[in-house]
């Protein structure tokens, strides 16, 4: 590398000792000062300044001071003067003198007129290279000299390190000297165009994105900048286009440049190494936006460093380019492989110190827990409380904020602390559960399985084993889960509310397999009968579902019984199950504002890290309220809990999203996505559950909308014939024989058609609500057909118009008004269909529409685009009384300012308002706004 690309950006400097040195040839010497910051070039600066001195005819003495100061007094006075080449031992100078009193003031002047000889003969310049390390009497020497050469034809060049340093430096050369007898030069890192430049000129195929790199690495010190250069320069073959610059040193070889970042640490002293290596541990990951101060006191107290001098050093260091701000104003390494390169030479031992120190010091001025745990996990175990506790408190926030791998880290950090056996039971269950939680592997089971075994609080072992019998049930070892039930109620004699308690999940998870759940069901029936406390209140809740689904019971009398059980008193460990169930209940029941409030309590009252099967059944119960109300949007709107992955792609058993989600995309229109879904699951692998019927019912109504109505057929009344075996027979769940008797229609087996028809509506009636009985009495007319189909098809549609949600209601429209065309009856049929029409394209269900447009009399052309619903469905003259009755016009004052009759008014409102989606006058302002009437233009008679 030549003078020109080793002293970019020093052209300043070189004409100042230019300078100097023509007045010294004159004969009035003085003495320039070169400093810096180590690595910004000082000697290679000298260098040049020597050999342009040498060339223009002066002699040059020269000296590099060493640090060590094992070299002895005057030590660098002595090589000064002896490097003309005349001795090579100081002491030879002057023997008498050395060896009879080194200390006598009288040695200093024999220094001097050493000095004034060698001036004598030829023009002189004194290159002493780092000045700052000289020893002290040399040091006093060339002050003297400095103020003494003002006569002689000397130039006194010296370089000297000047760096903000966390310990302050001693006074520098020309500390005690007159400005007029020094000129100071103090050389700035390069400049990044300089750096870049020199990158260039060394690698020809450097990209602008790769300089960029070496630039940041280099932190504009032309020693680090040279050192990595050599690195990457050494790892590839001449002409090879050079490598991405690396984030850690293990990647360099052969190591100049980390080699060269030791060296600037040790230059700047044991305090600053600290400090820069702290910083480098903690990457300014604690310091939070606006908290300067306080990680300035961190990261002081951290390195054990003056507080006081820290901001300063890390301003210091960032004009010098070696720390750069984030986006966000903090103090960061400026590059990743620099910060490893500080990192590399601390002692693993000592870091982890340091992040100790910074745990403990961020816990006691209130830092954020997850703060603190994230120094905690580059320890090794603290063996005090506070740290087992601070991981705890991260591990929450983690979950809360929904970051499970986040607080799983945190656990396994937690378990390397000393625990007590109580404390230990409530880590492994919160980390099993969420280890299945977030990976649906086996790896939480182990942790579940020690935490049932050690004797910790019996409240805290039934935890674990619930949620160890919740992962076993999902995993399809139902009787695997009720053992481990088993197993530690027997050691629960003394905790009947426990007992219970047990007794209640495992009747719950029984559900993922039926002959478990027919022999956890007649113990529990059993027990209730005995006494009802041997069963509790969520027990008895769990009779209350049985009995529902086994049609056993109307929905007035189930409500009856959970609002009662409800009003009870309940011990937190139960409360879930009584909730969840209660939830279900009221669900099935068409209470779904009930159900929704039951949801949500029982979702904030469960902990999100801890396994319980009623956390999921919850969920379900959520989605299974959305579905009633057709909200489509919403059970896809998260396709994470739904979609198949290749992650998961071979797991064999499906979940409640998946069947939901298949209804969902066929009615919305996606139906080849929901075959793809519906394909994704190898159903003969599956392991028995009820939430595999739900999907073989949803794959039914999939192929029913495909056409393919005997494979429907097949899934429909496998789903039956699955849930009869779990005494599940009532259509409150799934609705297979309605939706089977449309198939065997569909492939001319009438009769049988009739048969789950009716079998269907008695089971409704049984339950009896709107819902289930209009459903039911749908597809008994489709079944019927004829006269007496169309008056059930009427029926049915009157009695859906008063249920909760309107999803069947259009199925059944459509049915009316196959009906009434096949009746003749093409008027009313088209007002059916319309009313289906608007209310599917309101739902957004795509295929109930399509339905819908296909049967209207009129043919009208399938995938209209014709708006049905909202304020461009309505007509001319439904708007202009919609817009009047909005500004608060009664029906009377508009049919007298429209000319209309008051009848004429009512009917043009009620199409209004199924068209907007309401229900009543209020409604209307929201809806449609501010709009203006125009009483002018006539309004249409209906059917005109």
């Amino acid at each position: 590398m030549g003078e020109t690309e080793a002293l970019r950006e020093r052209r300043e400097a070189l004409e100042l000792v230019a300078a100097e040195a023509d007045r010294a040839r004159a004969g009035s010497g003085r003495l320039v000062l070169l400093k810096g910051a180590t690595g910004t070039g000082r000697t290679a600066l000298l260098e040049a300044v020597t050999e342009r001195a040498a060339a223009r005819g002066m002699r040059v003495l020269r000296t590099r001071c060493s640090p060590d100061g094992e070299a002895g007094e005057f030590a660098a006075v002595l090589q000064l003067l002896s490097s003309g080449g005349e001795s090579d031992a100081g002491t030879k100078l002057f023997p008498d003198v050395f060896d009879d009193n080194p200390h006598h003031w009288s040695y200093a002047e024999h220094l001097w007129r050493r000095l004034r000889s060698h001036a004598a003969d030829a023009p002189l310049l004194l290159a002493v290279d780092d000045v700052h390390c000289a020893d002290e009497p040399s040091r006093r020497w060339l002050v003297d000299a400095a103020r003494r050469i003002d006569a002689l034809p000397v130039l006194l060049v010296a370089t000297e390190r000047s760096q903000y340093d966390i310990d302050p430096p001693s006074a520098g050369l020309a500390h005690a000297l007159s400005p007029t007898l020094v000129r100071t030069h103090t050389l700035a890192p390069l400049s990044a165009n300089a750096a870049a430049q020199l990158v260039r000129s060394d690698i020809d195929a450097a990209t602008p994105a790769w300089v960029d790199d070496c630039v940041r690495a280099g932190a504009g010190s032309p020693l680090l900048l040279r050192a990595l250069l050599d690195d990457l320069r050494a790892q590839e073959p001449d002409g090879a286009p050079p490598r991405p610059v690396p984030d850690t040193c293990a990647a360099l070889y052969p190591g100049a440049y980390p080699a060269a970042v030791s060296w600037w640490l040790d230059s700047a002293g044991e305090a600053t190494a600290r400090v820069a290596r702290a910083l480098a541990a903690l990457d300014a990951d604690v310091w939070e936006e606006g908290h300067a101060e306080e990680f300035t006191e961190l990261l002081a107290e951290t390195a054990g460093a003056d507080p006081a001098r820290v901001p300063g050093w890390l301003t210091a260091m960032t004009r010098l380019g070696l720390l750069r701000p984030d986006p966000d104003g903090r103090p960061r390494f400026a590059h990743p492989l620099l910060r490893d390169a500080v990192l590399s030479g601390w002692p693993t031992v000592r870091r982890q110190a340091a992040h100790r120190t910074a745990a403990e010091v961020m816990l006691g001025r209130g830092d954020r827990a997850e703060a603190v745990a994230g120094q905690l996990l580059r320890t090794q175990a603290v063996g005090a409380a506070w740290a087992t506790v601070a991981l705890q408190d991260a591990a929450s926030v983690a979950v809360r904020d929904d970051r499970p791998d986040d607080a799983v880290s945190y656990l396994r950090r937690a378990l390397d602390e000393p625990l007590t056996p109580a404390r230990r039971t409530m880590v492994l269950t919160e980390l099993g559960s969420l280890e299945f939680a977030a990976a649906r592997s086996s790896a939480g089971i182990p942790r579940l399985t020690e935490a049932t075994r050690l004797p910790g609080m019996p409240q805290d072992r039934v935890r674990a084993a619930v949620a160890l019998g919740t992962v076993l049930a999902r995993r399809g070892k139902a009787r695997a889960a009720m053992d481990v039930l088993r197993d530690l109620d027997e050691q629960l004699t003394d905790h009947p509310d426990l007992t219970r308690l047990l007794g209640t999940a495992s009747a719950l998870l029984s559900d993922h397999d039926q002959g478990i759940r027919q022999e956890a069901y007649r113990w529990l029936h059993g027990a209730a009968e005995r006494s009802p406390d041997l069963v509790g209140t969520a027990g008895q809740a769990l009779l209350v579902r049985y009995d529902a689904t086994a049609g056993l019971i109307p929905a007035a009398t189930a409500m009856k019984r959970i609002h009662a059980l409800l009003d009870e008193p309940i011990d937190a460990l139960a409360e879930p199950f009584l909730l969840g169930t209660a939830a279900a209940v009221a669900q099935w029941a068409d209470e779904l504002a009930e159900a929704e409030g039951l949801v949500r309590r029982g979702l904030d009252r469960q902990s999100p890290s801890l396994l319980h099967p009623m956390h999921l059944a919850l969920l379900n119960v959520r989605a299974d309220i959305a579905a009633t109300r057709g909200q489509y949007a919403d059970l896809l709107a998260e396709p994470a809990s739904w979609q198949v992955t290749e992650a998961t792609r071979h797991r064999p058993d499906p979940a409640n999203a998946h069947g939901h989600a298949v209804i969902a995309l066929v009615e919305t229109g996606r139906t080849e996505e929901a075959a793809r879904l519906a394909d994704s699951f190898a159903l003969g692998d599956a392991h028995d559950s009820w939430e595999l019927n739900r999907f073989l019912y949803a794959r039914g109504v999939l192929r029913s909308a495909q056409g393919d109505h005997a494979g429907a057929l097949d899934d429909f009344l496998e789903c039956g014939r699955r849930q009869t075996a779990r005494d599940v027979v009532s259509p409150v769940v799934t609705p297979w024989r309605t939706a089977a008797a449309e198939c065997r229609s569909a492939l001319g087996r009438p009769q049988e058609a009739l048969t789950l028809a009716r079998e269907e509506l008695r089971l409704a009636q049984v339950w009896d609500t709107p819902r289930l009985v209009g459903r039911a009495l749908r597809g008994l007319a489709t079944a019927t057909g004829g006269r007496r189909g169309l008056e059930l098809a009427d029926r049915a549609v009157r009695i859906l118009r008063d249920a909760s949600a309107q999803t069947e209601l259009i199925p059944a429209l459509i049915g009316q008004g196959r009906q009434l065309v096949a009746a003749g009856d093409r008027s009313r049929a088209r007002d059916a269909l319309r009313e289906a029409a608007e209310h599917a394209e309101r739902l957004g269900a795509v295929r109930m529409r399509a339905l819908a447009e296909e049967v209207l009399p009129e043919g009208r052309s399938r995938g209209s685009a014709t708006a049905l619903t909202g304020w461009e469905a309505l007509t001319g003259s439904e708007r202009r009384i919609a817009a009047l009755a909005a500004d608060g016009r009664t029906n009377a004052e508009i049919a007298e300012l429209l000319h209309l009759a008051r009848r004429t008014v009512e009917t043009h409102l009620t199409s209004a308002y199924r068209k907007l989606g309401i229900r009543r006058r209020t409604e209307l302002t929201a809806v449609i706004g501010e709009r203006p009437a125009d009483p002018a233009e006539p309004v249409e008679e209906p059917g005109g």
